[in-house]
């Protein structure tokens, strides 16, 4: 019986501005347009493994209002399971983006009914989780449940893949309970004291206990390393860049398929590779989401490319 990847995380709607350049501070720009589309990393994360037809469910919280009601419905349009989803009083999550031409984004959160997730919850949840193939998490969420979560899959033997965003301070102890540490350049560096080499980065992490680290560097590629030794580039897919948003997302997604399927290190980080890249050349987050037949062609595309 295949294990379901479990999601716990955010769910946000996305309020997403564009513009020709991101305003500076004080500055007004106008815009030259606007939509609503469901976002928050977790739920990001959990449509980008639905899309590429593997079992997922997210275990999250939206509010009592508008917002609440189509982000769920949408999640389960997009056939992740919903059933663990709780709804509470208040507003859901939401996060205002700004995005450019160019696909370079700017995104402010308000956590809303994200922050209500709390050990309680994890505890109404816990069989859901103990019974994941992996479950992938991210920052969005109270420090302390992510702590909790973490303990609680150390002990249950359940492989975490942490997304450190929006990067902040972490205990000691959950370097040692996460199996995969994806952060982009602007979280690694947080952790790192600032250093933007990969391969130096990447040691300076697995020094503080991790096992696995995978560096999402956008444009650049990805960069793996392990505590085995074994480290190495992913090289990018040369595509024509529409929007950003998303884009870490789905690779987080389509990585933890990869690799729940069996495929080794370097062929799980060229597919998500390939389904981000794809990812980058539509708008939105969610509906930006590649299916499992449009990454194998795009990598049938590009069969030789970097390999």
């Amino acid at each position: 019986m295949t294990k379901p990847i479990i999601v716990v995380g955010s769910i946000n709607m996305d309020l997403v501005a564009r513009t020709h350049s991101l305003p500076q501070p004080g500055e007004t720009v106008t815009g030259n347009g606007f939509e609503m589309t469901p976002g928050g990393k977790g739920a990001n994360q959990a449509v980008a493994v639905a899309r590429l037809g593997y079992p997922v469910k997210m275990v999250g919280m939206v509010g009592e209002d508008v917002f609440g009601h189509a982000l769920i419905d949408h999640l389960a349009a997009s056939d992740v399971g919903v059933w663990a989803v709780d709804r509470v009083e208040g507003a859901s999550g939401v996060a205002s983006i700004l995005v450019t031409d160019s696909g370079q984004n700017s995104i402010v959160v308000v956590p809303g009914a994200n922050g209500h997730v709390d050990r309680a919850y994890i505890d109404k949840n816990i069989e859901l989780i103990h019974g994941a193939g992996m479950v992938l998490v991210q920052l969005e969420i109270p420090k302390d449940t992510i702590e909790y979560l973490l303990e609680i899959c150390s002990e249950a033997n359940v492989q975490v893949m942490l997304d450190p965003a929006p990067a902040a301070a972490l205990p000691a102890a959950t370097w040692k309970r996460v199996a995969w540490f994806t952060p982009n350049e602007t979280e690694a560096a947080f952790y790192t004291a600032k250093e933007s080499d990969a391969p130096t980065a990447a040691k300076r992490l697995l020094d503080l206990g991790l096992r696995r680290v995978i560096l999402k560097r956008g444009a650049q590629g990805a960069y793996f390393a392990d505590a085995s030794g074994q480290a190495n580039w992913v090289q990018p897919f040369k595509v024509e860049v529409v929007d950003t948003v998303g884009a870490g997302d789905c690779f987080n997604g389509a990585f933890a398929v990869a690799l729940m399927e069996g495929r080794s290190l370097p062929e799980a980080a060229r597919f998500a590779s390939a389904a981000a890249a794809i990812s980058v050349t539509r708008r939105g987050a969610q509906e930006s989401m590649p299916s499992r037949h449009e990454v194998e062609e795009f990598l049938d595309q590009h069969k030789g490319e970097h390999s």
